[in-house]
């Protein structure tokens, strides 16, 4: 198969390496309206073609399959064009500007016959997989929360705020962990280098369980942080994605209550140290399994891991958290439309159990 990437900035080259090395294959096409751009990318990969025109990409009736790597306020037209003239998508992301944008190019993805994936990465992380697998095998017992620091010295995107760029991957990690959906969010953010677009943001996300997801994004931090935590019932986990070796680290430790007790005075707690155990893992690059799974869904014409819906259910998130800092941190309730009947459904329950949650 054919496939074309569309951008060459920062992303894009990335894709284009991975694609390249995919036997399936057989040609890349670059598209950039930046001559150096390309040239670059050309350098690098001598193979491919280049062109300063996206309806070259659109019109080629040789190119199967298009990934977009663009600024994201243009997902939405290019993704439309491509979906339209026949054509399989690979989506960077935030996937839109706005969760309505994402559930039209779902439909028009199931509409056209055609697959649309959406980059969430970290989703195709081993060592993500990895601490899932552990987080449903229940070696960590009940979940209580999870913690996400996601922090560096940039870099700066005039685009979009900290919370789009940074805060989606954190997003898409406590979905994929917990299999659930966050009823609601609380955010604040703070615009320091340049007003209107924030560069750093706290955020809390509700589950109707109980459970929360804490969230620390910053591209103005000296160190680079890329660390989940998550707390158990009977054992913690750190997942740290900056680690060369021990990527996760399980710590048998906790505190317990008392079964019963009486009074005041009865009540003490238990601290337990034990010991820290980091599994063995075979990591590989998270965007090469990514590239392949898109190829391998388009040639067997099967569902995505990330399909639209996916993409769409993180930017209804991003739109509750971007509401949340506009109310000065204020809970907002998620409403999240139904895959297929095209509606919103507010939980009145789960609002109340989150309401509740918050206020403790």
């Amino acid at each position: 198969m054919n496939v074309a990437v569309v951008g060459c900035g920062y992303w894009g080259p990335n894709l284009v390496r991975n694609f390249s090395a995919l036997p399936e294959c057989q040609t890349i096409t670059c598209c950039d309206s930046d001559e150096e751009k390309l040239q670059r990318v050309k350098r690098l990969h001598r193979h491919v073609t280049t062109t300063k025109r996206f309806q070259d990409v659109v019109n080629s009736v040789d190119i199967d399959a298009v990934a977009i790597a663009t600024p994201v306020a243009t997902h939405y037209s290019l993704v439309r064009e491509c979906l339209l003239a026949g054509k399989h998508v690979l989506v960077e992301k935030p996937m839109a500007a706005s969760s309505q944008e994402s559930w039209e190019l779902t439909d028009l993805a199931e509409k056209m016959d055609r697959v649309l994936m959406v980059g969430h990465t970290f989703e195709y992380s081993v060592a993500v997989n990895k601490v899932r697998e552990i987080i449903a095998g229940g070696e960590l017992g009940n979940i209580m929360y999870l913690s996400s620091q996601r922090l560096n010295l940039g870099p700066y995107r005039n685009d979009v705020n900290v919370v789009w760029d940074l805060a989606a991957h954190d997003v898409s990690i406590a979905l994929f962990l917990t299999g659930k959906r966050p009823i609601g969010a609380n955010a604040q953010a703070q615009a320091f280098l340049r007003r209107g677009n924030e560069d750093i943001s706290t955020a809390t996300l509700h589950f109707e369980d109980g459970v929360v997801a804490l969230l620390n994004d910053s591209w103005l931090d000296p160190h680079k942080v890329r660390r989940t935590t998550v707390v158990g019932t009977q054992k913690m986990l750190v997942y740290d994605d900056v680690s060369l070796h021990e990527k996760i680290k399980i710590f048998d430790k906790g505190i317990d209550a008392p079964a019963e007790y009486e009074t005041f005075a009865d009540f003490h707690l238990s601290y337990r140290y034990g010991d820290i155990h980091a599994p063995r893992i075979e990591e590989q690059e998270p965007l090469k399994i990514q590239c392949s799974h898109f190829v391998e869904c388009i040639l067997n014409r099967s569902t995505p891991a990330t399909p639209g819906a996916s993409g769409a259910t993180v930017v209804t998130v991003l739109e509750a958290m971007t509401k949340s800092i506009s109310q000065n941190g204020a809970y907002v309730p998620i409403e999240y439309r139904d895959s297929h009947s095209g509606n919103s459904k507010p939980n009145q329950r789960q609002e109340r159990t989150a309401r509740s949650t918050a206020s403790k």
